[in-house]
């Protein structure tokens, strides 16, 4: 049998687990400390500081995969990702919470990569449409499951973060177990940021944007929900709509991208999506069916715009750079989610809940401004553009990922070096030489 198709459910099954302990985080805290009467601007500040975490993990998860390789490295941080989530429990003090979620971002990352390492270094060229797919499919799945903890036990005592913690000591399991080689040795992918800036300003431009606001949905939708009259479980299946609407939502539009220009497919959701959110903004009373209506109009436009972007920045940079432009885009990207939070945080604090789809709105409108059709030279156009467009998790992770695109067709020999023996792994060797 096949040993390398019995790696990937593996490697799916940690990231499902993952991803339902992150999910159900993200939303226990924002509607625990609603339920206590924090003020929106510290929980946006713990999104904030959570993404933080991640963007700075990129550099501290190469160093620590180099010093002890990725077995070692992954259960390390799942161990200490198990341990941060029960100090929430032992202390409930905001400034420490806030050390804890940037911590926590450091550790996912980690965790991140070197499952996207992993599943990069098993899957052959034919392979990787379908490895990415898998891979997104799992991240989505992991993010809904994580809700539905929530429907099942609306209870906001500290329960829901034993599940969290379980399900963090949990995917270490499939890791720990595996027979399989270690994936090489990883060195970072260089950002280039004034290249890219003059190469794709437009597509950077949507990636931060849509930072913002995914980094807003993720920390504030279930606070929305909540102050609006809602309970938990209401709250919960919100957020799980709009995730599950982003995920259906990647074919159809994928289809569009490939025969539409992309930059006015970019702007066209981008108008859409302001003008799906403004019954959104409170000003008319609305049944918890419309509700979720327009949540899932919403997510389907919101988690769709990142892939566009990455497709239309893909289009106007050779095939060698495209890992080197994964890392400026998710470093980009990173940086809207830790400011989004913020500025959602204190916009609602100022003028209320219903402050935050009129975010969405001026966010999509500062789009609408910034993605000019008419500005696209096509002067930089890669041969055979524009690519197929690729599908991606609407909660975007970590560089590796990008390895597993089919755009790229090789792993470029600057992000991989050998680690392993010549007779313990001789397939790498034909992999990087081919």
């Amino acid at each position: 049998m096949n040993l390398t198709l019995l790696t990937f459910p593996a490697l799916y099954c940690a990231t499902i687990l993952m991803l339902t302990g992150n999910g159900l985080f993200f939303s226990f805290i924002g509607l625990r400390l609603t339920h206590e009467g924090v003020d929106e601007l510290w929980i946006g500040g713990l999104t904030a500081a959570y993404y933080a975490g991640m963007v700075c993990g990129a550099k501290f998860g190469h160093q620590m995969i180099a010093a002890v390789g990725h077995i070692r490295s992954y259960v390390a941080c799942a161990g200490a990702a198990t341990m941060i989530v029960l100090l929430h429990i032992l202390f409930e003090d905001l400034w420490l919470w806030l050390v804890l979620r940037f911590i926590t971002g450091l550790v996912m990352m980690n965790q991140y990569m070197v499952i996207e390492s992993w599943l990069n270094e098993q899957a052959d060229n034919n392979q990787r449409g379908a490895v990415f797919a898998g891979y997104m499919v799992a991240v989505s799945l992991g993010l809904i499951l994580g809700q539905s903890v929530l429907i099942w036990r609306p209870e906001l005592d500290f329960k829901p973060l034993l599940i969290v913690a379980l399900c963090f000591a949990a995917c270490l399991l499939p890791v720990a177990l595996t027979r399989r080689l270690h994936p090489a040795k990883l060195v970072a992918a260089p950002l280039q940021i004034s290249f890219f800036w003059r190469r794709v300003p437009q597509a950077l431009s949507t990636v931060f944007v849509t930072g913002l606001m995914v980094g807003s949905f993720y920390a504030l939708a279930p606070v929305f929900i909540t102050l609006r009259g809602l309970d938990t479980a209401q709250a919960s299946t919100f957020v799980a709509v709009a995730i599950f609407a982003g995920l259906c939502g990647q074919w159809p539009i994928g289809w569009l991208s490939d025969r539409i220009d992309r930059s006015r497919l970019i702007r066209g959701c981008a108008v859409t999506l302001c003008l799906v959110a403004v019954p959104l903004w409170g000003l008319f009373d609305l049944s918890f069916t419309v509700l979720l209506l327009f949540g899932f109009l919403s997510g389907l436009l919101l988690f769709t715009l990142y892939p566009l972007a990455v497709a239309l920045a893909n289009d106007n940079i050779e095939q060698p750079r495209r890992v080197a432009l994964s890392a400026m885009l998710l470093a980009t990207h990173g940086v809207g989610a830790c400011l989004g939070p913020l500025l959602c945080g204190a916009l609602m604090n100022l003028y209320g809940h219903n402050a935050f789809y009129m975010v969405f709105s001026l966010c999509a409108l500062l789009l609408v401004w910034r993605v000019q059709p008419n500005q696209v030279t096509g002067e930089f156009l890669v041969e055979g553009a524009p690519l197929q467009h690729v599908a991606m998790p609407e909660h975007p992770v970590s560089v590796l990922a990008a390895t597993l695109d089919p755009r790229v067709d090789e792993v470029p020999e600057e992000l991989l070096i050998h680690e392993a023996a010549q007779d313990e792994a001789p397939h790498r060797k034909e992999k990087l030489e081919a």
